[in-house]
């Protein structure tokens, strides 16, 4: 344990799990989990925001999640929707910054539309940040910046020996901000799932048993209270 609490995490990722299996618990299909998660993350960003944190990057949708059945995907595109609609404004007044990570190719013109006017209107805002990963596999991240890389490298743009850490991690996702100080999985699940995969690297990790529509305030408080007294290191160790 160190000898003085470390300060609140700057930035915090969220492996939003266990929609499923709420609505399960309550004998009500998958879309009404899904709803009260995404209901979630308004109190859990105001709380996030009470307790000194800056920055919030939410695990909304992977690259896997188009695989599960259509009509379950259809309802979560629509929940991504009305979030656009109805949250835009309140965010722009309070200072939040939302951004979108991850591949858009799949997304129905509309939707993208949406995606890109919330991310314009509130870009000048630098109170707070969320970022919601949607489409976003950490494999895929990392696959992304290589090509990247390759093709400035054909086209006489970079010379390959001056590749290091620094250029690659210009070419990922969320190379503007720090990365997460702690990554919170819900549900009882064990595995970051194909999140954040290079930028998760030093990371500090909690997991919880709650589900993610009852992660509350307190809970979240409780992570962050684990967060302060671990000993963070970086692979290094003082004499």
């Amino acid at each position: 344990m160190p000898d003085e609490l470390l300060p609140p995490p700057k930035h915090i990722a969220i492996v939003m799990d266990g929609n499923g299996r709420w609505a399960k618990k309550r004998h009500l299909p998958a879309a009404a989990g899904h709803k009260a998660g995404a209901e979630n993350v308004r109190d859990i960003l105001e709380s996030a925001r009470h307790l000194g944190v800056k920055a919030l990057t939410l695990f909304a949708f992977s690259t896997e999640n188009w695989n599960r059945p259509k009509l379950e995907v259809k309802a979560l595109m629509a929940l991504f929707s009305d979030y656009l609609d109805g949250h835009i404004d309140e965010l722009k007044k309070a200072g939040v910054r939302l951004r979108f990570i991850g591949a858009r190719d799949k997304f129905q013109a509309a939707l993208l539309k949406k995606i890109e006017y919330a991310e314009q209107e509130t870009s000048a805002n630098e109170a707070f940040t969320l970022t919601l990963a949607v489409d976003y596999g950490g494999q895929w991240d990392i696959l992304n910046a290589a090509k990247s890389l390759a093709k400035k490298s054909r086209d006489g743009l970079i010379d390959v020996d001056t590749i290091d850490e620094t250029a690659f991690e210009a070419e990922l996702s969320l190379n503007d901000i720090d990365y997460p100080d702690l990554l919170i999985r819900t549900s009882g699940e064990y595995r970051i799932s194909n999140f954040l995969l290079w930028q998760l690297a030093y990371s500090e990790f909690y997991f919880t048993d709650i589900l993610w529509p009852d992660f509350k305030q307190e809970a979240l408080t409780q992570a962050v209270e684990s967060y302060r007294h671990r000993d963070r290191r970086f692979g290094g160790r003082e004499e």
